[in-house]
């Protein structure tokens, strides 16, 4: 019961910082990651709120993964879209909602430190092995499905995010292309820090 405790903890926690760290880059108003793009673009052009639009999509891709992997589909990822999606609402409307970065050093350091805190969120959310992200899910079904390596499956499914982002005008810029050359060097560097206090917790 311990270790279940402790690895949800992990898990909860690393969803939260996640959606703090997505929320700091699209309010860095430089350019969001692809599939944020997305999200800000359906809220400014159908409605909804950017959380709203995290849910709705992510519960369309939890059926497109099951459909393209031809596995049931994975129900528990709702949680990991319903904890990002209403934090990313609080997080926005909430606590940063009159937030206003007036140069550009102030938009590249909320830029930055959301990277960090993106890929820190991840590396927790990761330890426990629970359900992925449903974006993360879309991926891990291209790969099995296709045969694809896991870098040409990433590959993939951003350039499709990128374009539908692009598409309904989402804040594509020179922070999406930071995101994408930041990102994984900053989750390898927690995930091992990550993985070595869990497994500590743990014994």
């Amino acid at each position: 019961m311990k270790n279940i405790m402790i690895k949800a903890f992990f898990y909860m926690v690393g969803l939260i910082v996640i959606s703090l760290g997505i929320t700091l880059t699209i309010k860095s108003d430089l350019g969001a990651g692809a599939w944020d793009a997305v999200n800000v673009g359906l809220t400014e052009h159908v409605g909804l709120t950017v959380g709203s639009w995290v849910i709705i999509i992510g519960a369309l891709l939890i059926f497109t993964n099951a459909v393209i992997a031809k596995e049931k589909p994975d129900l528990l990822a709702v949680m990991t879209i319903l904890i990002i999606g209403k934090f990313i609402d609080f997080w926005m409307l909430t606590v940063f909602d009159t937030l206003q970065l007036n140069t550009v050093w102030t938009q590249l350091s909320v830029l930055v430190g959301g990277i960090i805190i993106i890929a820190f969120g991840v590396s927790l959310y990761l330890q426990p092995k629970f359900s992925l992200n449903p974006v993360d899910g879309f991926m891990v079904a291209l790969q099995k499905r296709f045969g694809l390596s896991l870098t040409k499956a990433k590959t993939l499914t951003e350039a499709f995010a990128l374009v539908l982002a692009i598409a309904l005008g989402g804040p594509i810029g020179i922070g999406t292309v930071i995101i994408l050359v930041l990102i994984g060097p900053f989750i390898q560097f927690f995930d091992g820090k990550a993985n070595h206090v869990m497994n500590k917790m743990l014994s």
